[in-house]
């Protein structure tokens, strides 16, 4: 038996962006069970106390959609006893290195060059609408996954708010799962205690100025705009999201009822 989460929020302090999705309602009136999917920023820094409450969790499996720089910068997921880890990476660390690397080390002439005016954005939605049509098979992976026996499950990224936060998505889409609480959940990522902490390799006032902060917001931001940008992609390549579960993903009515009676009350 899988642990019901209380409502109040366990205070991790090496693991940020921690929640479980148990709750949200989908358009039948049926909820997702409490205790069985989960999401966060990577595991990398967890404390003790973090790993012996990630343990107390049940977890069957932890998927994480870091990439290679991603692990190489923050370090390997810390290991929990009898836990399956799944690295699936949803970028690849080749393709916008030197941007991150701007990102980290640029001065400010060199991030209004990159992010100036809506550049950062426009970064993101391209993002998002890439990782919906190029990482079909990871997502139909994770579906498959949860249909068959990996809940409890864990789903992070590095921050917990674009690559896990598709990947939660697609999962409620799957569902059936409201669109405005998908909306809703992961905006949850822009709470104070949630936030990445951005990381630049000056330690002057400086390098993180409030110009330089406003200029790398989009990249740290979760914004509504992105994954309506994800969802537009989805009906613009497969006219619906039934068409994209099935014809993309090859997810079929019956995996997908199975993923419901695993997932939902």
């Amino acid at each position: 038996m899988t642990q019901q989460i209380p409502s109040t929020e366990p205070e991790l302090s090496g693991v940020r962006n921690f929640r479980d999705v148990g709750g949200l309602p989908t358009a039948d009136g049926r909820r997702v069970r409490h205790g069985v999917l989960f999401r966060s920023g990577h595991l990398a820094h967890a404390t003790e106390e973090d790993a012996a409450f990630l343990d107390s969790l049940g977890l069957h499996t932890i998927f994480d959609f870091r990439n290679a720089s991603d692990q190489k910068l923050e370090g390997p997921d810390v290991e929990l006893p009898g836990v399956r880890n799944v690295n699936l990476p949803l970028s690849d660390p080749a393709d916008g290195s030197e941007f991150w690397k701007m990102v980290r080390d640029g001065e400010i002439d060199q991030l209004r060059g990159i992010l100036g005016g809506d550049k950062g954005a426009d970064r993101m939605i391209a993002s998002y609408r890439t990782i919906v049509t190029e990482r079909t098979a990871e997502h139909s992976q994770v579906l498959h996954a949860l249909a068959e026996d990996s809940v409890p499950a864990l789903m992070h990224c590095a921050a917990g708010k674009d690559r896990a936060g598709l990947s939660i998505a697609v999962t409620l889409l799957a569902l059936g799962v409201e669109r405005e609480a998908i909306v809703t959940d992961y905006l949850e990522s822009n709470a104070k205690h949630r936030r990445y902490k951005v990381r630049r390799s000056g330690s002057s006032a400086s390098a993180y100025s409030p110009e330089v902060m406003e200029l790398l917001s989009p990249l740290f931001d979760a914004r509504a705009e992105y994954l309506t940008a994800a969802f537009d992609t989805v009906e613009e390549t497969w006219g619906s999201v039934d068409a994209y579960l099935e014809q993309g993903l090859g997810i079929t009515p019956e995996l997908r009822e199975r993923l419901r009676e695993r997932l939902l009350d």
